[in-house]
């Protein structure tokens, strides 16, 4: 799955300050190949300002070893990537596989979670970004599977969000995290691009609501691309779960990275 790239990389988990909150984030930076030999901590002059910046979204299984692969794939790729806990508020340090189990717990967590928290939280995470030497100024892009899917259409309505890729987000057409109107009413305030992916086997998605949401962003005039991929179930593309689908996991790659770097 690894795009190769000239970047090396380090990675290190680090704390995000909302208020009071300390979120928990797992960090890739990439690096020029002088500080590496180097063994520099420090950002290099020739560093500063260099790269954009991706938020990564966890599935319902915490900051588990894939997305803590996904937030390295940027990086390797030339994007500071942060992966924050957004279960932070409600089971610290919370790691999951994907035994029926782990899916029980997940979904658990998942019914009480608050759009506001979560908005305020990849929000904190983003200034983090922003905090960071090596960024290159400019918007912030956002990716998210599973329920980080439908979390990252939600984020997109943040300011600094240019791009967004949304993969296999159930319920944003039917309802909010906390309650409300469905995620869906505020794709008005969606501020960048939005690519969103689906898998047309995913029973938790039906393609009338993949219809609605490409409507939604029609009427709205958004920046977007629907991408549908036919044999494609929910997670295709996580390699760690039984439902991965090769070819639509690079596939999906390759337009993700099309559009970071036409837009970051």
């Amino acid at each position: 799955m690894s795009q190769i790239s000239p970047f090396p990389i380090r990675t290190r988990h680090v704390q995000v300050k909302n208020g009071d909150l300390a979120i928990a984030a797992y960090l890739a930076e990439p690096v020029d190949k002088d500080s590496q030999a180097a063994g520099a901590a420090e950002v290099t002059a020739s560093q500063v300002g260099t790269f954009p910046s991706v938020v990564v979204i966890q599935e319902i299984f915490g900051v588990n070893a894939h997305i803590r692969e996904v937030t390295e794939r940027f990086a390797r790729a030339g994007y500071v990537a942060i992966a924050p806990a957004i279960y932070q508020r409600l089971a610290p340090g919370f790691e999951a596989g994907y035994t029926a189990d782990a899916v029980k717990l997940g979904r658990q967590y998942k019914e009480l979670t608050k759009r506001e928290e979560l908005l305020g939280d990849i929000q904190a995470a983003i200034d983090y970004l922003k905090a960071l030497p090596s960024l290159k100024p400019g918007g912030v892009g956002c990716i998210g599977f599973c329920f980080g899917g439908h979390v990252a259409y939600l984020a997109a309505t943040l300011p600094d969000v240019a791009a967004t890729a949304s993969f296999y987000g159930a319920g944003i057409t039917t309802l909010c995290p906390g309650g409300g109107a469905p995620t869906i009413s505020y794709t008005a305030e969606i501020k960048g691009t939005l690519y969103a992916f689906f898998g047309m086997q995913d029973a938790s998605i039906p393609a009338e609501q993949v219809d609605a949401i490409a409507t939604a962003l029609q009427t709205h005039s958004i920046p977007h691309q629907i991408v549908c991929y036919p044999e494609a179930d929910h997670g295709f593309f996580c390699d760690q779960r039984a439902s991965y689908n090769a070819a639509a996991a690079q596939d999906a790659w390759v337009q993700v990275q099309a559009l970071f770097q036409r837009t970051l």
